[in-house]
C-alpha cells in the first residue's frame, strides 16, 4: 500500500511547517503499518495554474500527478488563512481536476478505489469548513472519503503560538490524526477500483 501527503503550506523549505508537523502524526502511523509514504511540499515546486495534467514546459505538476496515480491513500494537508484552505491547496485541487476525465482500461475514473483525508492547522476558525470543501472536491474527482479521515489543530481566536511552539491541544489533534490514518488504511485495504461500476457514458 502507498500513501501520498500533499503539504499545502505557504512556507517554502527549509522553513518549519506546522501543517507538516501534524501530518507527520499520520505519516508515522502509515509507516508503522509498512505503508510506503511520500511527502511533497507543493510550494517548493513550480506548479502552473490550470486544470490539465500538464500545463507545458517547466510545469512540475505531472510528477505529482504520477505520484497520485501510484497511491492508494492521498492526504491533503493545508493551513488555514482567512478561514479558508491555502491558495496552494486550491491550486492542487484545480490541477487534480484533470483526474476526472482520466479512466483506466475498463472505463472507471482513475481515482475510484483510492481514499483521501484532510489535515489542517491554523490560529483561526475554519477547520470544519475546510474539511467540507476539500472533501467535496475530492469526492467529485472520484476519491472515497472514509469516516473520521481528518484531523485539525486550531489554537482558537486571535494570534498566538503555532502547533510546533506549544503542546496545547496536541492530545486531541494527534489522537484524531492517528485514528484518521488507521481509518484511511482500513478503507484503502477494503476498496479496489473493481468495487465500483463503470459509469454510464454521456453518449
Amino acid at each position: 500500500m502507498r500513501a501520498l501527503v500533499l503539504n499545502c503550506t505557504l512556507k517554502p523549505s527549509p522553513a518549519t511547517s506546522n501543517t507538516e508537523a501534524l501530518a507527520q502524526v499520520l505519516i508515522d502511523q502509515f509507516q508503522k503499518a509498512n505503508v510506503e509514504t511520500d511527502l511533497v511540499r507543493l510550494v517548493d515546486l513550480d506548479i502552473r495554474p490550470g486544470v490539465e495534467r500538464d500545463m507545458g514546459e517547466g510545469d512540475a505538476w505531472p510528477a505529482v500527478h504520477k505520484k497520485i496515480l501510484a497511491s492508494d491513500i492521498v492526504v491533503i494537508a493545508t493551513p488555514t488563512w482567512l478561514g479558508q484552505q491555502s491558495s496552494v491547496c486550491m491550486r492542487a485541487l484545480e490541477r487534480m481536476d484533470a483526474l476526472i476525465s482520466e479512466t483506466d482500461d475498463t472505463g472507471r475514473p482513475v481515482a475510484f478505489g483510492k481514499v483521501a483525508g484532510v489535515v489542517i492547522t491554523g490560529n483561526e476558525d475554519g477547520a470544519h469548513h475546510i474539511v467540507g470543501t476539500v472533501s467535496q472536491a475530492l469526492i467529485d474527482i472520484g476519491f472515497t472519503i472514509p469516516g473520521h479521515s481528518w484531523t485539525y489543530w486550531h489554537l482558537g481566536p486571535g494570534v498566538g503560538p503555532d502547533y510546533t511552539e506549544t503542546d496545547r491541544g496536541h492530545d486531541y489533534s494527534d489522537r484524531v490524526g492517528r485514528n484518521a490514518a488507521r481509518n484511511l488504511m482500513a478503507a484503502a485495504q477494503a476498496l479496489s477500483a473493481t468495487t465500483f461500476p463503470v459509469p454510464e457514458s454521456d453518449g
